[in-house]
């Protein structure tokens, strides 16, 4: 039986962002929503949040971890237990390392930093929905590698088939591009993938754009 995040191929990704920073959470909303992929509603506090995934299922959940009545692990555990098969994503600025480690452990699906580009925060909540988990680089929690003096270690070949590969283009163009083979281009992005971290090429991507590599 598929879950609910494979039975949208023609539907929409439902988001709830749970934050008191009502324009964040606007913001936020309005660049998740403006080309119809996404349906997007907001609350301001864990009560409120509680009342929603009660009554109805969402695919993403954007959870403020400042918020009124928030109280910690405590609070985060109850939210995924509330959000059923949905996935809850840390949405803040900065974070205790404790609580972080603590709030994966539990299943929480990402961290979301308030500092990023609002376009991020759009491609990342695609790659959670697909069924990834994704942590910053340079964010260092329990059974996560730890990419933060990695990588700078990128060569100008690696930081070219990341580049073409983030527009789109499979390994057998890049290679057509290149001059290469198949191999040669598969080779580069397992090296890309290991020194930034990444669980795969759109990750690496993610994340190359996050660290302005290209």
């Amino acid at each position: 039986m598929p879950n609910a995040h494979e039975q949208q191929i023609d539907g929409f990704i439902k988001v709830v962002i749970a934050d008191d920073h009502k324009l964040i959470a606007e913001a936020v909303k309005f660049t998740l929503t403006n080309d119809g992929a996404m349906s997007v509603i907001t609350c301001y506090d864990l009560p409120n949040l509680l009342e929603i995934l009660a009554a109805e299922s969402f695919d993403i959940i954007l959870l403020d971890l400042s918020m009124p009545g928030m109280i910690g692990v405590e609070s985060i555990g109850a939210v995924i237990a509330a959000a059923g098969e949905g996935y809850v994503v840390l949405f803040t600025g900065q974070i205790d390392k404790h609580i972080l480690d603590s709030a994966f452990e539990l299943g929480v699906r990402g961290l979301i930093q308030k500092t990023m580009p609002l376009q991020s925060v759009r491609n990342i909540i695609g790659l959670i929905n697909s069924g990834q988990v994704f942590v910053p680089v340079g964010v260092d929690i329990a059974n996560q590698p730890n990419s933060s003096h990695e990588t700078q270690m990128l060569n100008s070949k690696e930081t070219q088939v990341l580049q073409l590969a983030s527009d789109g283009l499979t390994n057998k163009e890049i290679a057509r591009l290149l001059d290469a083979t198949d191999v040669t281009i598969k080779m580069h992005m397992r090296a890309v993938c290991k020194k930034l971290g990444a669980r795969n090429r759109t990750h690496a991507a993610i994340i190359g754009r996050q660290l302005m590599l290209f």
